[in-house]
């Protein structure tokens, strides 16, 4: 065993997979065994691997300029590019960019702008901040303090109430509608826990809202229809902020520019990105805010002397060089409309295991879906831990496809964008087999309830 501390691993279960290259939607273990990555890496490598025209870009701009920091009025062009391509790309009023390295750090970098800006305008009460339950916003200590999965808090012992974090209703239907509601019932109800958590909180003490338009480690839930109108409405109508966390959404993978347009979310004034802005060929990240927002923040930062906040790696050239062509290559290929094309396949060929007793729910968007597993499909009972949920996604993995479990019992998947029909006929042939050898295991163990 090698000295790694893993990520997000049970650390008496590592070094279980060794990849050692990767071409298209393919990745080959040390063993040369073919998987099909069904998950695009971490829901990242939209333009699959070995995509020479970023691997060129990033040999190109290593030997012009391998490396330069931004602090203290410092900069280079293909940082500045980047940025005024995100600038016309997103919805968000006049935006100004601030780069960073992950998502998680691009969430830390929004609440410390959030401070900051409300203590510009006079407004230092203005600090806290509603994430939903069973979110998901990284793993940095307040990123981990909006995240809202057990796993991520235990023994971390995280500053919630340091950090003025309030929880609201997860927007998942399927397993949090009550006897009888009707979708426009429970988004009535959840929306109107919303409204009373601000009253009881006094709108004037928070900051923001901060959402994922489609969840990807809860389980990939999509709200319903008219959820995010009237949560939109409730903030508008108490001045909060609206902050969409697009890191897994954002560059096409619900078949439109970012999960907002998907979801009807209108003009952000925040947002967070990562993950297909470089398609994962370097880690870059980008802390999205109004550009009224930063303008505010000018004069106090010159009253200091400097806005104390930056990452060395704060627009690293050679990632900013690959983000800009991997947004080029968006463009150029059409490859939202592609993903939109194939999402719609995808969502279709998936639909088809909706009637198998091991299913209780298909969801999802684009090309980002997941498919839960249940131990009584008439009640929705879901299966207690993670048990089922592991061994469906190493049955796909012995079957030669990547995915992996998430929310428990469910199966996300989230192929590369390049992802053709006949490779998602492939990826639901190895799914279906992985399927039905999880049927097996729940039926040899009687784990099926009656």
């Amino acid at each position: 065993m090698s000295g790694i501390i893993y990520p997000t691993t049970n650390l008496k279960a590592t070094e279980t997979l060794t990849l050692e290259r990767g071409d298209g939607i393919y990745v080959y273990d040390n063993n040369g065994k073919q998987y099909l990555e069904g998950l695009a890496g971490l829901w990242c490598t939209s333009l699959g691997y070995n995509n020479r025209e970023l691997i060129d870009t990033v040999n190109e701009q290593m030997g012009k300029l391998c490396y330069s920091h931004m602090f203290g009025g410092k900069t280079h062009q293909v940082g500045m590019d980047l940025a005024d391509k995100l600038n016309a790309m997103v919805p968000v009023e006049n935006a100004k960019v601030f780069f960073g390295n992950s998502g998680s750090d691009a969430n830390d970098s929004h609440v410390k702008m959030l401070r900051y800006y409300f203590n510009a305008i006079g407004k230092p009460e203005k600090r806290k901040i509603i994430a939903r339950e069973r979110a998901y916003h990284g793993v940095t200590v307040a990123s981990a303090s909006l995240t809202g999965l057990v796993p991520n808090h235990t023994h971390f012992d995280l500053p919630f109430e340091a950090l003025g974090i309030l929880r609201t209703d997860a927007p998942h239907y399927y397993r949090g509608a009550l006897p009888g509601e009707s979708e426009a019932q429970f988004v009535d109800r959840i929306t109107n826990n919303l409204e009373q958590l601000i009253l009881k909180e006094g709108p004037e003490t928070i900051a923001a809202f901060i959402a994922e338009p489609i969840t990807g480690a809860s389980g990939v839930i999509v709200p319903p229809k008219g959820y995010y109108e009237k949560v939109q409405a409730i903030l508008n109508k108490y001045d909060i902020l609206f902050w969409a966390d697009e890191v897994i959404t954002g560059f096409g993978r619900t078949g439109n520019d970012f999960g907002s347009t998907t979801m009807n979310i209108q003009k952000p004034d925040m947002m967070t990105l990562a993950k297909q802005l470089s398609s994962a060929y370097m880690p870059i990240s980008a802390s999205v805010i109004r550009g009224d927002m930063y303008e505010a923040m000018i004069e106090p930062s010159a009253q200091v002397g400097v806005f104390g906040h930056g990452y060395t790696y704060s627009g690293h050239p050679a990632a900013a060089a690959v983000a800009l062509k991997t947004l080029e290559i968006y463009e150029r290929d059409n490859i939202f409309g592609h993903a939109a094309e194939m999402g719609d396949y995808m969502q279709k060929r998936l639909a088809e295991f909706k009637d198998h007793p091991l299913v209780g729910e298909v969801r999802g968007e684009g090309l980002i879906a997941a498919v839960e597993f249940v131990a009584n499909k008439k009640n929705n009972t879901p299966f207690e831990g993670g048990a089922v949920g592991g061994f469906a996604q190493q049955a796909c993995q012995n079957h030669g496809m990547i995915t992996r479990a998430v929310a428990g019992s469910s199966l996300a998947f989230c192929p590369p964008l390049i992802i053709t029909t006949e490779q998602i006929d492939e990826m639901i042939e190895k799914f279906s087999k992985g399927l039905q050898d999880t049927l097996d295991y729940v039926t040899r163990e009687g784990l099926l309830s009656e």
